[in-house]
């Protein structure tokens, strides 16, 4: 799957419904890319019990998991088109309801709660899915996520990977400047998970970070990312958590993209 392709939806169905959240969606695009070409086995479709799992703990930047739900044949182009409109499914956040979707999100720092959950039940129904939790390094600043990393390595869910989107920003500020989370892997193994740090633009290294065999114990990957990674004038730009795009805007976002391809 094509980040840069997940990227122009991003970037047309937010200037179509005129809503922002751009920043935290191109941040993911490759992570998201990555999970749902070559990761993520849902071969006999969203309805399989045994497919794995995918939690997007930032339901924020629910636009880049659209993007790739319709990439992968999930939901149509129509659909895609519906985002934020009325009667849609495609809402800000990501709600169940909705094809591929298994978790609703958006109340941010409960992502890996879910996830650990989904981990326990998949060993208890004796199955060999596997749950992917994507959250921000902001969502580190909750008690609740920590509960929830406590919570999996004290049962070794090994069958659980959770990727921190490490971009250095939330909707406030600078991350480091909110509340510091560094040195953020080292914290995170000193609950008992399995740690890995990885360049989050490189999808040859997510690719392997994600699949890399690893103790019977839930893994962690530290993903260095650039909020709104792909639009030169959106990168390490607070603003650009919330913000809209002009048309002039949008226009010179498409054309950088296209650039890239």
């Amino acid at each position: 799957m094509d980040p840069q392709q997940l990227r122009r939806h991003i970037i047309e169905q937010s200037r179509r419904a005129k809503v922002g959240h751009i920043g935290p969606a191109l941040s993911i695009a490759d992570i998201v890319a990555v999970l749902y070409g070559e990761v993520l086995r849902l071969v006999a479709g969203p309805e399989d019990p045994d497919r794995d799992r995918f939690v997007l703990s930032k339901g924020h930047a629910a636009l880049a998991l659209y993007a790739a739900l319709q990439l992968r044949g999930i939901i149509s182009q129509e659909e895609l088109d519906t985002f934020c409109g009325d009667g849609t499914l495609l809402g800000v956040h990501p709600e169940h309801i909705l094809a591929g979707i298994d978790f609703s999100t958006g109340s941010l720092g409960q992502g890996l709660s879910f996830g650990a959950g989904a981990a326990l039940a998949a060993r208890l129904a004796g199955s060999g899915r596997r749950i992917y939790v994507l959250a921000s390094d902001a969502e580190c600043n909750e008690g609740s996520l920590w509960e929830a990393v406590m919570f999996a390595a004290h049962h070794r869910l090994g069958a659980l990977t959770a990727i921190v989107d490490d971009n250095g920003q939330q909707a406030m500020g600078k991350t480091a400047e909110v509340l510091g989370l560094q040195p953020l892997a080292e914290k995170w193994r000193a609950f008992g998970w399995h740690a890995v740090e990885v360049d989050g633009h490189d999808p040859a290294a997510l690719h392997r970070a994600l699949v890399a065999p690893h103790p019977e114990t839930p893994k962690v990957i530290i993903a260095r990312t650039v909020c709104g990674k792909g639009v030169s004038f959106m990168e390490g730009q607070v603003k650009w958590h919330y913000l809209p795009m002009s048309e002039g805007e949008y226009l010179r976002a498409c054309a950088e993209l296209e650039s890239t391809r």
